[in-house]
């Protein structure tokens, strides 16, 4: 028997502002998966104003009546954040009806199917204030990289390297990947994936087993909506250990606390954040967090879980770096890096203060007196060039 899981995610409102959901809300929605025939198990918790629900079953990836559940759960507590007024009610639910699979219609989806291990251990990732491409970089080292993954080194079957598939999230029409196997095409893989608003890694293969160890959610929100409704906030499945990294080689890279998109109104650079589980957001509308619960799965039966950023006094010296890195950037206001280029801003109000000044710019009229001595001095001399050939 195969298990599945599926981790599905979404902002259906949120108290005091984009900081996080209510008690209402997480119970209301606890309660609607807790009532399905299709699951095994599951369970429900937040990241800033972002609600995960894990579930396992033996449905398959793309399951109509799993997807369901969570849409009709998100759907469902979106009415009682409506009644508690609680804000941006249901803003990831980007359309009116349930069409078979969430992918496309808002909530964010991270799924494997997985022949189960006599021991199976996972990490469920959840991250906030940021998009889709924050997990490249903690990827690429932890299954690329022999500085961080040391069993690239001393274990045989992590040293035949890992698969990486690779999405083009700018491309509309379709899922537009491409498939690159580290470490032979490592340079290449790297130039595609510096790039987290374009290439964002979505999933990633053993070549030892086939056996797949990751799978992100790449959803992009104003792909879907046609402007900014909120940053896409990807969920991430990680299976660990065995013939994939350590879990502690897993977790180690995001210490780094490295700049990605996100933070206020999903415009600006910050550090992504390893921070508890349920921990809101409210410092800029952010900064980027992500949380991370360890389980194991038996015949699909989660075990409890544990808090991988707050299992560690460690994380604690890593969110007061966080910190740093963040005020330090934010000092900077809208100033270079401190805020997106305009490609990523294109679905925001910026453009419509650039449209509103276009008309004002002008090229000034010195200048094009100026251009036209120029060409009149370039045209003499051509002729003179001419006349002494000519000769």
């Amino acid at each position: 028997m195969k298990t599945t899981l599926t981790l599905i995610k979404a902002d259906i409102g949120s108290i005091g502002g984009h900081v996080r959901p209510s008690k209402e809300v997480l119970a209301a929605i606890k309660d609607f998966v807790g009532k399905s025939q299709w699951t095994i198990d599951y369970r429900v918790f937040s990241i800033g104003d972002d609600i995960g629900i894990l579930m396992t079953h033996t449905q398959g990836k793309d399951s109509p009546e799993v997807h369901k559940i969570a849409w009709e759960a998100f759907s469902y507590a979106t009415k009682i954040a409506k009644e508690q007024g609680l804000y941006g009610a249901g803003q990831d639910l980007l359309k009116d009806a349930f069409a078979g699979n969430v992918k496309g219609m808002g909530p964010s989806v991270a799924e494997m199917e997985i022949e189960e291990r006599p021991n199976e251990p996972f990490i469920v990732f959840a991250a906030d204030k940021c998009d889709a491409g924050a997990f490249n970089l903690p990827l690429y080292l932890g299954f690329a990289d022999p500085m961080n993954c040391s069993g690239l080194l001393l274990s045989p079957k992590l040293s035949q390297g890992f698969k990486f598939i690779v999405m083009d999230v700018t491309y509309t029409e379709g899922d537009r990947v491409i498939e690159l196997n580290a470490p032979e095409e490592l340079y290449e893989l790297a130039a595609l994936i510096r790039d987290n608003d374009r290439f964002v890694v979505e999933g990633i293969y053993s070549r030892a087993t086939g056996e797949q160890a990751v799978a992100v959610g790449t959803t992009r929100l104003h792909n879907i909506a046609g402007k900014y409704t909120g940053k896409d906030d990807p969920p991430m499945l990680v299976r660990t250990q065995s013939q994939f990294p350590a879990t502690g080689e897993v977790l180690a890279p995001f210490k780094i606390c490295h700049y990605v998109a996100g933070f206020m109104r999903g415009s600006h650079n910050g550090p992504l954040t390893p921070v508890k589980v349920g921990q809101g957001a409210s410092f800029f509308d952010g900064p980027p967090i992500v949380c991370a619960q360890g389980f194991c799965v038996h015949n699909g039966k989660l075990t409890d879980s544990v808090d991988m950023f707050d299992a560690d006094p460690v994380w604690d010296s890593v969110r007061s770096k966080a910190a740093e890195k963040a005020l330090a950037l934010r000092e900077q206001g809208f100033s270079g890096p401190a805020m997106l280029g305009m490609n990523e801003l294109e679905y925001t109000g910026v453009m419509e203060i650039l449209a509103k000044l276009e008309p004002r710019f002008r090229v000034r009229e010195d200048f094009k007196k100026e251009e036209h001595q120029m060409e009149k001095l370039l045209k003499k001399e051509q002729e003179v060039e001419k006349l002494l050939h000519t000769r």
